[in-house]
């Protein structure tokens, strides 16, 4: 299965990064989240270029993410990630489709099943591992949950085929701007499975991985 990923936007990143910067100096301070308890599983944070994700294991799935897993056959890990639906989901953009990313619009979300780890997939380097407790897996959960807009059926929404095997775009409740972007959405789910992190002012990938490797040393 490929381990690649579709740019989130280096032009628009690269206008956004002073403002990025300047959005952390003035971001509140962490704070530990109370869900502690012994670790039921990983979440696991992935830099891919331009772009963050994170990944859980299949095994820790609860419904109705695990009705989703199923899309994925012998995938070990569901890799997620959120970006904007006008613009992620074409197989080709222009510098108008870039510019126009900056405006709020409807989001996406980016499923992927991985056979193996995303470590193995992505390279250890680019990969932070975290353990989650049950609160904090509950919370991660639900945060996903409530970010994939359903259908009549109640079954998640796919609007396009991911951009290789084995991925799949679904429509989103929340909406992409320029204040919240993919990189801001994944720190917000570390941060709803109990990881302390910075989530006011996050913009960029490096944002987010300096975040958590310091969360994992920690």
């Amino acid at each position: 299965m490929a381990a690649g990923s579709p740019s989130a936007g280096p032009a628009v990143w690269l206008l956004l990064a002073g403002l990025a910067l300047a959005g952390c100096a003035s971001s509140p301070a962490l704070h530990h989240a109370s869900r502690l308890g012994p670790p039921v599983a990983t979440i696991e944070v992935i830099a891919r270029d331009w772009h963050a994700d994170i990944a859980l294991p299949v095994t820790a799935l609860e419904p109705p993410l695990a009705a989703l897993a199923r899309r994925f056959p012998g995938a070990s890990h569901l890799v997620i990630g959120f970006g904007d639906r006008g613009y992620w989901p074409r197989p080709t953009v222009s510098p108008l489709d870039m510019l126009r990313a900056l405006l709020p619009g409807p989001g996406a979300i980016l499923v992927t099943g991985l056979r193996v780890s995303p470590a193995e997939a992505f390279g250890a380097a680019n990969v932070v591992v975290l353990p989650l407790s049950q609160a904090g897996l509950d919370q991660v959960s639900r945060f996903l949950r409530e970010g994939l807009e359903t259908g009549p059926d109640e079954a998640p929404r796919s609007v396009a085929p991911g951009p290789y095997p084995g991925s799949l775009f679904y429509a989103s409740t929340r909406r992409y701007s320029f204040a919240y972007t993919c990189n801001t959405w994944s720190a917000e789910a570390l941060r709803q499975a109990g990881i302390p992190v910075i989530v006011t002012g996050v913009l960029l990938t490096s944002q987010v991985m300096a975040q958590a490797r310091a969360a994992a040393e920690r």
